[in-house]
């Protein structure tokens, strides 16, 4: 398949907001994230290795870290509003704030092992699920947690109550290298029942969008969906042999998938066709989090997280129909800028076009454009923001066998 690429290189990395696709935010540490969390458009957590915790009030344009008091892997974070959550990890850490993060004061269970997954349906109520098919219940918040049983000794990855619909329901992935598994309650968690027909995927994520509506991903590409409650799983085709970890829904549609090598997956069609997104970096992936079919984030090693505004949708705009005769890379106008460019360039034939930020040495920031494109001018606005250092910019266009660079300069 040709493809076209547009680079465009900077100083710094600054926490740009572009107007397509993925981008990735500024968090100052190289730890390993696990896992998000978004109570709105503007709030949210992360964490991950040796105790880190990151806070946002912005929506992820600053990071800000919180004192956690230890040095163990945090896999898991959930608030149940702007002031109450908790956090578990290595070792049965778990850990519960009521300020929003700015004390983390911890909680004792019987569990000494590894928690990946918590959650709660209300104030009171929660669960965690870990290694050895262990999973804990606690109706006062946390201040008693009691083994529930699993029937299962299986690693329990991720513990999910659908966000619609009954409390009482809730589903848990796991397994092991050779067989999937998936767990439901449908009484609080009074009884644990293992689902058949789940497949052989080790399954890491799952997610319910209704407590009939789900689905889960593992390794190997592996994605599986049920409409029955988990009675009947369909096999869906990921186009990808990376591991699935994560998934998160908008709706019985709209949903995203992210796993190992920076994949991201999304689909308009609740997983009949899942389609790649460019995400500009190949960390593994753990964590996607969306508040609506928009906004979302997505976490994972090195520190990355990334944040899209559209969905993670990347497109040209201002398109014309004529036909070029060949392929063009105009210069960006104005330049100097500030604070706006536009980056115009002419395609004679219906291509895939990928457009990519850079920084000044070479190492990828971000995706504008990953999308077939029709053959005639395009044209996309570049934006900078306050953050932006002065300085020079570079961008190249790449189609085929051809490649063009250019130069643009910003100038505050």
């Amino acid at each position: 398949m040709k493809c076209i690429i547009i680079i465009i290189f900077f100083f710094i990395i600054p926490d740009l907001c572009l107007p397509q696709g993925w981008y990735r935010q500024i968090t100052s540490t190289t730890n390993f994230l696990y896992c998000t969390d978004f109570i709105n458009q503007n709030t949210g957590w992360a964490c991950g290795q040796n105790g880190t915790i990151l806070k946002t009030t912005n929506g992820g344009a600053d990071w800000f870290s919180q004192i956690s008091n230890t040095s163990f892997i945090l896999y898991s974070i959930f608030f149940i509003d702007e002031n109450t959550g908790w956090v578990c990890g290595q070792n049965g850490t778990i850990k519960k704030s009521t300020n929003g993060g700015a004390n983390w004061i911890t909680q004792l269970s019987a569990f000494t092992n590894f928690i990946y997954s918590v959650v709660f349906t209300d104030v009171n109520t929660g669960y965690f699920a870990g290694s050895n098919g262990t999973i804990y219940k606690t109706t006062t918040g946390g201040g008693v947690w009691f083994p529930q049983t699993s029937g299962v000794s299986n690693t329990l990855s991720c513990i999910h109550f659908p966000q619609s619909g009954a409390s009482l329901t809730g589903y848990i992935s796991g397994g092991s290298a050779t067989a999937g598994v998936v767990l439901k309650t449908m009484n609080g968690g009074s009884n644990w029942i293992q689902l058949s027909e789940t497949g052989s995927n080790w399954l890491f994520g799952i997610y319910f969008y209704d407590p009939a509506t789900g689905w889960a991903g593992g390794i190997n590409g592996g994605l599986i969906k049920t409409t029955n409650g988990g009675l009947n799983w369909i096999n869906q085709k990921s186009g990808t042999s990376n591991r699935i970890v994560s998934l998160s829904f908008a709706d019985y549609n709209i949903g995203w998938a992210v796993g190992y090598s920076g994949t991201i997956l999304h689909t308009t069609n609740g997983g009949n066709l899942w389609t790649p997104q460019m995400s500009s970096t190949t960390e593994n992936l753990w964590f996607v989090d969306f508040t609506n079919s928009n906004i979302g984030w997505a976490a994972g090693w090195n520190g990355t997280i990334l944040h899209t505004t559209n969905g993670g949708i990347t497109s040209a705009n201002n398109y014309t129909s004529s036909i070029p005769v060949g392929y063009f890379l105009y210069q960006n106008f104005p330049n100097p800028f500030n604070p706006d460019t536009k980056i115009k360039f002419s395609i004679p034939e219906e291509i895939h076009v990928n457009l990519t930020v850079f920084d000044i040495t070479g190492k990828s920031v971000r995706v504008l454009i990953d999308n077939i494109l029709k053959a005639g001018e395009h044209e996309i606005k570049f934006k900078s923001e306050v953050s932006f250092a002065s300085g020079i910019y570079f961008y190249r266009l790449s189609a085929g066998n051809f490649r063009k660079s250019g130069k643009m300069i910003l100038s505050k």
